[in-house]
């Protein structure tokens, strides 16, 4: 047979599907010049034409047109409106189909890639504090918010750029859609892409089946790159394509798809200094860098620790179903002395062990923060570094925060994960103490 497509108004099939009107055309002989094929018709000897709209709740999906031999009847004509009725309805329910199939899938990545992060989200409350850095942090999100602006966050891990980065998207226009978080820095190197992009079945071994990357699971609303700074160089290129142009394939397909979704990015290392060291490609970090924010570290805004450890103790506590006293001026002073290298994680971590040990009692109630091992610091730092009110260069505070890691690895004997463990310690996540021990050169001694 023969098959012909025609756009809405042109020829009688295409006037047809723009009115939504049946059309039926009786001896053709006469007039053949609006067929496709005229010698095809003169050849079969077609006496009729019938064409009938596929309509679904008002809405004209296509056209079902024969050319008959015989004239049309009456009869066919009935026959054919409700061949055409039962069409739109076959139409519609493959429609509603692909939809349940699709609104499936996406409730699948939902679940997959979002549960983690309501469960990440219950450990954050609103920004508080009192500092002038947390005043115009605090500035700065209400400027951005609204904008679809890529957002850089810096800062030493555990000061909270997570927490930022939510609230940054819980004040845009994309709200109502999800908020994606990449650990950047926990991807194996030969994972990022499909991480990323997603897979086809086949793609390479053990992939079972077709999986959806995290930019998918963002298309419409926020993907957060946490630890951006840990994407490797040949990853790079490939991100930075998606950012400027909103397209990617996923691993083992030609498609090109499309993604609308706003970055924002968080890291603890300095990238203007990586570009330089050419660890971190430059075009990416501008595409980056458009609206740079900085989380100050917790020892440089102590006045924000009583704020934070009250609502700490009152998470803990309601989180444990009892109550008990406020913290004692000497125990604020103690907590404020205190240099925390690990921020505000460690400080709710500790805060969470103290409340624990004392059984949510009011008598007995220890801090333990950690003491530095002096047998256990193999790099020298500066005498009396980190007292309150010294100013430390760059270098003092990277060689403090070795030494620290140091300390916590000879306190737990080299234990990493888990409770007790030196990442819990020092209140940083177990993926970016194994990064900073391999970066730190800092080697098991025995």
């Amino acid at each position: 047979g023969y098959f012909a497509r025609f756009p809405l108004g042109v020829c009688k099939v295409g006037r047809i599907g723009k009115t939504g009107e049946q059309l039926v055309i009786n001896e053709m002989d006469n007039n053949l010049a609006w067929i496709a094929r005229p010698d095809w018709a003169r050849q079969e000897g077609i006496q009729g034409f019938h064409g009938q709209p596929i309509i679904y709740k008002g809405e004209i999906l296509g056209v079902l047109a024969v050319f008959e031999r015989e004239p049309v009847t009456d009869e066919a004509t009935v026959w054919f409106r409700m061949i055409a009725d039962h069409v739109a309805v076959a139409i519609a329910n493959a429609r509603a189909f692909e939809e349940i199939e699709r609104l499936k899938a996406q409730l699948e990545l939902e679940n997959t890639f979002l549960k983690e992060e309501v469960l990440e989200a219950q450990n954050f409350g609103e920004i508080v504090g009192q500092s002038p850095a947390i005043a115009n942090l605090v500035q700065q999100i209400e400027l951005v918010a609204p904008t679809d602006a890529t957002v850089l966050i810096s800062g030493e891990s555990g000061t909270g750029k997570e927490l930022v980065a939510r609230e940054i998207h819980r004040r845009s226009q994309r709200q109502d859609h999800p908020l994606v978080r990449v650990n950047c820095a926990s991807i194996p190197k030969d994972l990022y892409e499909s991480e990323f992009f997603g897979h086809a079945k086949g793609a390479f071994t053990g992939a079972m089946k077709d999986r959806a990357g995290r930019f998918q699971a963002a298309d419409g609303g926020t993907l957060f790159l946490d630890e951006v700074g840990e994407i490797p160089l040949e990853m790079q290129s490939k991100l930075l394509r998606v950012i400027q142009e909103g397209e990617y394939e996923r691993v083992g397909e030609e498609t090109t798809r499309k993604v609308n979704v706003r970055i924002i990015a968080a890291t603890n290392r300095k990238l203007a200094q990586e570009v330089e060291a050419r660890r971190f490609r430059q075009d990416l970090y501008y595409r980056l860098n458009v609206f740079p924010i900085e989380v100050a570290p917790l020892r440089n805004r102590k006045e924000d620790i009583p704020p934070l450890a009250g609502m700490f103790m009152a998470q803990v506590r309601k989180k444990l179903n009892c109550t008990g006293r406020e913290l004692t001026q000497a125990e604020v002073v103690k907590l404020q002395n205190y240099h925390w290298p690990g921020n505000v994680r460690e400080l709710q971590n500790i805060i969470e062990r103290a409340v624990i040990s004392s059984r949510c009692g009011s008598v007995k109630f220890d801090l333990h923060l950690p003491q530095a091992s002096g047998a256990s610091l193999k790099t020298p730092i500066k005498k009396n570094s980190g007292n309150p009110g010294e100013i430390l260069t760059e270098e003092d505070i990277r060689l403090q925060e070795k030494a620290n890691i140091e300390a916590a690895l000879h306190k737990t004997g080299w234990k990493i994960y888990g409770p007790g463990g030196a990442a819990e310690l020092l209140g940083l996540k177990p993926t970016t103490l194994l990064s900073r021990i391999k970066k730190m050169g800092i080697e098991k001694v025995g």
